[in-house]
């Protein structure tokens, strides 16, 4: 028999299929507005750093602060939004991600000696990384506090797929704006775009969160207090933890160079019908697209195969995907490939290695579900936060030592991203071997 909730909403039965309770919905509908700025912008920085003057070098340690502060944000963010709530939290922190938009679409007007114009694009990244860095412990409390413990995978899934379509559909917008005008003109406006989605954001989710559920833990007791949390971590995340340290260590190696070596090594451009002729900074965005499609096919009906089945197994299989897809892209042959008969041009293979890249996002639900479950009530914000520390702590080098692998040689491209797949794979088999399940999935 219909409940008076079930009655009194028509889309009740949707609502719970997706885990999508208010608070849910209104968090996935920031996610939805920052991550179109995010992607638009984000995966272009590399190209954008180039344009600007910067090396190889220069690009791998614009990606290692990036790894920084991911390592850094989290932690303090969590204990923050523990403390003061997640609305007011993630009210300020879209604010200073905004301005972080902002000053990345200013940074050529400041280009002058002795300061050269990508400096900043590091401070800008200090900003810009807020919600999503500062934010992550927010985001995953509001989730917790919102969903029953079986339906995590779920609800993350929720969160997961408005968040995977603006990375859907911001490539999107850069790929046409990249495609009307060159890149140093195009890209900026792009940059416009974002910051405008940001404000957007954080207007949005000020007023419609519904603060009143918002669960409040202690205050932040300083450095003990985090050798603490980190000492006091579920034994079911450690194993995670370790595998997954080395996937990201891998994936940081050659985050940042993907759009160089679609752009600059394999030069990958597509006639499209309608478009025409795409070059290959703006066939980028519709390479990034096909990657976010197949992830949204692909995200929901995993989540629910994790709720039956368990949470590793889809877990391993993002981490997978993760590991070869560097290796396979940096080495995809010129000139295409003829199989069983049928020839695959360059443009079709590269199109076909994002698509499969596409299937590493359909263990994010079930991952998340697998860091946030064990913690206890009022501390999911600290569980994430200090899980998060850990992890990317030892990932902050990452792009650095890709970046010097990628600047050593004519063959560096092929180095990086060859040694970042060998790293991937180690990480990958660990968890394999001793990573642990949920008790909920059991």
């Amino acid at each position: 028999m219909a409940t008076d909730r079930e009655r009194a909403d028509p889309f009740a039965a949707f609502r719970q299929f997706l885990a999508l309770e208010r608070d849910v919905l209104v968090l996935s509908l920031a996610m939805f507005a920052f991550s179109l700025g995010f992607q638009m912008t984000g995966r272009y920085m590399g190209r954008y750093l180039e344009v600007l003057g910067a090396g190889s070098i220069v690009i791998g340690l614009y990606g290692s602060l990036g790894n920084l502060i991911g390592a850094v944000y989290p932690y303090p963010g969590g204990a923050i939004s523990d403390r003061i709530g997640s609305r007011t939290a993630l009210t300020a922190f879209g604010l200073t991600s905004t301005l972080g938009f902002l000053l990345w679409f200013l940074a050529p007007e400041f280009d002058f000696f002795p300061i050269p114009g990508w400096t900043w694009i590091f401070v800008g990244l200090l900003l810009a990384q807020a919600w999503k860095s500062f934010g992550l412990g927010a985001t995953f409390a509001i989730v917790k506090q919102s969903v029953p413990p079986e339906e995590l995978a779920t609800g993350f899934a929720s969160t997961e797929t408005f968040r995977r379509t603006a990375f859907l559909l911001g490539p999107l917008v850069a790929a046409g704006l990249l495609a009307m005008y060159e890149f140093e003109v195009g890209f900026r406006y792009v940059l416009a775009v974002a910051a405008g989605f940001g404000l957007v954001a954080t207007v949005a989710q000020r007023l419609l969160y519904d603060a009143s559920e918002d669960s409040f833990g202690k205050s932040f007791e300083g450095v003990a207090q985090v050798v603490s949390d980190l000492r006091e971590m579920p034994a079911t995340l450690r194993t995670l933890l370790v595998g997954d340290t080395l996937v990201r260590f891998a994936n940081g190696m050659v985050y940042v160079f993907v759009v160089l070596v679609v752009t600059n090594v394999l030069e990958v451009s597509a006639r499209l019908p309608v478009v025409g002729v795409l070059g290959p900074d703006a066939f980028f965005g519709v390479l990034l697209a096909v990657e976010m499609a197949v992830a949204l096919v692909v995200m929901i009906p995993v989540s629910k195969v994790a709720q039956r089945f368990g949470l590793k197994p889809v877990v391993a299989l993002g981490f997978v995907v993760y590991a070869v897809f560097p290796a396979l892209l940096v080495n995809a042959p010129e000139g295409g490939l003829t199989v069983a008969g049928i020839a695959f041009s360059e443009t079709t293979l590269v199109t076909l290695l994002f698509a499969v890249s596409g299937l590493r996002f359909a263990g994010l639900p079930a991952h998340k579900a697998l860091i946030v479950g064990p913690a206890e009530e009022d501390a999911g914000g600290r569980v994430v936060g200090s899980y998060y520390l850990a992890r990317n702590a030892v990932v902050v080098p990452s792009a650095a030592v890709g970046g010097w692998l990628y600047g050593l040689s004519p063959a560096g491209p092929q180095l990086a991203f060859g040694v970042a797949t060998v790293i991937g794979l180690i990480g990958t088999g660990y968890f394999l071997l001793f990573g642990k399940e949920l008790p909920a999935y059991r």
